[in-house]
Order: structure tokens, then sequence, then C-alpha cells
């Protein structure tokens, strides 16, 4: 049996046979000159046209090229070491957005004859991008690991499971230990997007699969820097040979400008902030927000930082939500198409900025706001 990443290596090696194989290069922009391990050189690669995103604010230089041509800052490879340490894994590439992770990860390390097994509940960035790698999908019931273990049965050339760590609109955890170990057993690449549980989660937040203790088990972690860490971005962590898979193939990564070294160096400086002191807060305001609802006879089987209120009316849900804003508190509405039709919700989601007294407030405005649609 070919090891599931044999493809990986085979591919990278085609590229470099027809002399077509992209390394990012480190360098620091500097008005109209480039520098690379402190050799200074013109710059004629650049994308500002106008010269508008060069020092106009102190130490925010922008970088308008994509990573490939002439964006690659080298506060790059500084956070990009922090986060594959940060994941326990070799390699770790940083994308613009986490949405654009998706779509520049999973179709490089699929093609026509894979088998792709996907959470029916995966946010519409795995959707996308699963639509666009060729490869068969197979969509399974939500965290049903038995419907998985069924489905996974089909022949195919290489198997790959895709799910979140915690899911965006329901806050339920998946079923990460059964779904590794099923992943192993049938050779399938794991690949998790942990969005919602990185930072969070698991020990120094180091997400969901640390939490369930299946770290070592995941294949590809694909996470952003704009929900836990208060930043901004997306990134993927995974084995040297499909970071540099990526690199050379993903569309999203190839053909986009990089994102600002400012908001690398502000990612860095959240990375190294004191996070363990605002996580330990918001799991103390998390338990305090949903020992509120339970106690006013809200019922949700979250036990995360995202708590839906299921409303189900779409009418209703648009009404509760006017409600709870008239009232001074700004929960939104969830309807379709970001979930099913009739099951429409208000999305708590809790942070650590949260004082006592607004957490007091929130649970008394949705009590009588429960009482007044008849949700209690």
């Amino acid at each position: 049996m070919k090891h599931k990443f044999d493809f990986v290596n085979e591919t990278l090696e085609k590229i470099k046979t027809r002399n077509l194989y992209r390394k990012l290069q480190d360098n620091r922009v500097q008005g109209s000159y480039i520098i690379f391990n402190k050799k200074k050189l013109v710059n004629l690669c650049s994308n500002d046209y106008l010269g508008l995103g060069n020092n106009e604010i102190p130490n925010m230089q922008l970088q308008s090229s994509s990573r490939l041509v002439a964006g690659n800052d080298i506060s790059f490879s500084i956070l990009e070491k922090k986060l594959a340490h940060h994941k326990s894994q070799e390699s770790a590439l940083i994308f613009p957005t986490g949405y654009m992770t998706n779509l520049g990860s999973i179709p490089p390390l699929t093609q026509k004859g894979d088998l792709i097994l996907s959470d029916e509940l995966n946010h519409a960035s795995i959707i996308d991008a699963c639509r666009l790698s060729g490869a068969r999908i197979v969509i399974y019931k939500h965290n049903d690991v038995i419907d998985l273990e069924k489905k996974i049965r089909q022949k195919a050339d290489r198997k790959f499971i895709v799910t979140e760590g915690i899911f965006s609109m329901n806050g339920d955890f998946a079923e990460l230990k059964k779904i590794s170990e099923i992943a192993n057993k049938n050779n399938a690449t794991f690949v998790l997007d942990d969005a919602h549980g990185d930072f969070v989660t698991g020990r120094d937040g180091k997400g969901s699969a640390e939490y369930f203790g299946v770290a070592n088990k995941i294949d590809v972690y694909v996470s952003s820097l704009s929900k836990g860490l208060g930043a901004f971005g997306g990134y993927v962590a995974t084995r040297s040979e499909i970071r540099e898979l990526v690199i050379n193939t993903s569309r999203p990564f190839i053909y986009t400008s990089a994102l600002p070294s400012f908001l690398v160096e502000l990612a860095l400086q959240r990375f190294s902030s004191k996070r363990e002191k605002q996580r330990k807060k918001l799991w103390n305001n998390i338990k305090m927000i949903q020992k509120g609802l339970d106690s006013i006879g809200y019922t949700f089987n979250s036990f995360s930082h995202i708590i839906p209120i299921i409303i189900g009316s779409e009418k209703k849900v648009m009404e509760f939500g006017k409600y709870l804003f008239d009232n001074g508190i700004f929960a939104q509405p969830i309807r379709y198409p970001t979930v099913a039709l009739g099951s429409a919700r208000i999305r708590i989601s809790v942070t650590a900025l949260l004082a006592k007294e607004d957490i007091e407030k929130s649970i008394g405005v949705f009590e009588s706001a429960g009482k007044k649609f008849g949700i209690l």
C-alpha cells in the first residue's frame, strides 16, 4: 500500500523536473528598495503603483505583491515557526483569511479519484474548498461516527476526512477521538478546521485536538488568526512537504497579495501576550452565561463559547433579535442559508471582555425575551 502522502512528494518532484518549483524568500520592503538578508536591491516587483502604501504610518509598510513575488516579509517566517510549534507540526503557512486558507489548502491535496468525507455542518469555506478539489464528496451526518465509518468504506484512490473542531453555528465539539481512529484505520488524511477552538481550548490554547488528546493524529490543521488570537488572517499547519505543495500549486496562495506585514506583527504580539490569563477569564464567563441561561429554562447542547438559542421560525428570530437590540443586547439572529430552514437561532458568542454586570444584564434580557416570545 502506498503511503497517503506519496502523492505530495511525487507532485513536487514533477514540479522541480520542469523547473517550476517556487520557494519563498524572506525580505523587508523599504521604500523603493527590497532587502534580502542585508542585501539591498531596487524593487521592481511591487504592485504599489502609486507608492501610497509606503511609510505613511510609521512601521506599517504595506506589501502589495504576492508572497512569491515580493511580499514575503520576514515576519511571516517568524510567526509561521511559532504557529507550527503551537500545533506540534513541522511547518505552517499564513494566508490573508481563514476562508482563503481552506480554499488554498484542501484542493492541492486532492484530485480526481479521491474521496472526501465532510461533516454536514462544516463551514462554507470547507464546502467550497471541497467543491474545488476535483475529488468525490460524501457528506456524513453531523458528528455521526457510525455514519462516517459506513461511508468511508467506499473505494477511492485516497481518502480524506474534513471536520471543524468546534462547529461555528452549534458550538458543539467534533468527536475528534473517534474520528481520528476511523481516519487511522482507513489510512485517511485527517483535515481539521480549528478556527473556533484554536487559542481557546486545550492546554495553553493549543486547540480542540489537544483538548481531546489527539493532536498527533491530525495531518492538516486549518485555523484563524482573527478569532481566538484577535488579529487577522488564517494559517495551515502541517508536514513540510505539504506546505511546499501548497506554495507551489495553490492558486489562492500564488495569485493573491500578501497579508500586510503590520498585521503579521500584530499577530506576533498577540501570540506572545498574556493569553492564558484571558483564556481563563473567557471560560469563567462561559460557565457564568451557561449557568444563567440554564437557570431560566433555556436548553442548548453547547459546552463552548458559542451558544445557539434555537428559535426555529425565521420571522420570530428576527423579532427576538430586535427585542434584544432594543433592550441593549446585540446577539445576531442566524438564518438560512447559514443554517437550515426552520432552525433559525440567536448565536451567543462569549468573550473575555464581558464583565459580570454585562452577563447579568444579558441573562435578564434573555429571560424577558424568552417569556415574551414563548420560548421559555
